[in-house]
């Protein structure tokens, strides 16, 4: 699942590709993944541009030359691509057409990925961004610390309630987790103040340095074709019977709440 590591190299790819060229038509192929009125998504778009490819967590918003933005949602498996006049594959189901020939395409296997058109004045106000915690770089450690102790969950939960803190996911949880000598079982307000900081300072190193590599390359993630290579980097997530890094026992698999989970049970507390 992209996470704000991938989702940010997405945006960044997408920027050198796809601002300033005037879109020409839109063909929404699978209805489910777009969350307005078809017609009054194409009448917002066409004969407009993309001024401009935001991020927020793990949403990206498409600026428009006009009053709107798109806000989307990866979710699983969902990818963008910009190609030439090619036949579409089974999987790509919503595509812009740009005057110049190029086309915009969504692809989504698992069809899971949704997107939404709002009004540029007041997007940051509406679901989904206005339910978005921090990201690790602004988070208030005050305010972080204190959401922990308000819940008995498991740290690995609030870590992926996006309410809590924006960004993160599966992965990168288990490898922050791992830095911070923190069990992802743990109860969340059974993490102390000084684990809550190195849990803001792990986060803000893993992404960042995930984010440098070009995001985590797992299954089926590519951003508009570009692998990533923090896989090469994980530390614990996909290593089960591998020794740790730290102490050499053996990296073991449970889950937590329904979620694959990698651990090393002597560093981690």
């Amino acid at each position: 699942m992209p996470e704000l590591p991938e989702v940010e190299v997405v945006r960044r790819s997408l920027k050198k590709i796809i601002l300033n060229k005037e879109i020409v038509n839109v063909e929404l192929l699978h209805k489910n993944i777009l969350n307005d009125n078809y017609e009054e998504f194409k009448k917002a778009l066409i004969g407009y541009q993309f001024e401009d490819v935001l991020r927020f967590g793990k949403y990206l918003v498409f600026v428009l030359n006009n009053d709107y933005v798109l806000i989307s949602h990866l979710r699983m498996e969902g990818k963008y691509r910009v190609v030439g006049n090619k036949p579409y594959s089974k999987h790509e189901h919503l595509i812009y057409t740009f005057k110049n020939g190029e086309t915009l395409r969504y692809d989504d296997t698992r069809k899971f990925g949704r997107i939404d058109l709002r009004l540029k004045s007041n997007y940051l106000k509406t679901k989904p961004l206005n339910q978005l915690g921090a990201e690790p770089n602004d988070l208030d450690i005050d305010v972080f610390y204190n959401k922990l102790q308000k819940t008995k969950r498991p740290i690995k939960v609030s870590l992926l309630d996006q309410t809590i803190i924006a960004g993160l996911g599966n992965i990168y949880v288990d490898e922050v987790l791992f830095l911070s000598k923190i069990l992802p079982t743990r109860i969340s307000n059974e993490v102390t103040y000084d684990e809550a900081k190195a849990i803001k300072r792990n986060a803000i190193m893993t992404l960042e340095k995930a984010t440098k590599l070009g995001g985590t390359t797992i299954h089926t993630f590519s951003a508009t074709d570009i692998d990533g290579l923090f896989q090469n980097e994980l530390l614990v997530h996909t290593k089960k019977g591998h020794p740790c890094i730290v102490c050499g026992n053996l990296i073991i698999k449970t889950k937590v709440s329904g979620r694959g989970t990698y651990i090393c049970e002597h560093c981690q507390k």
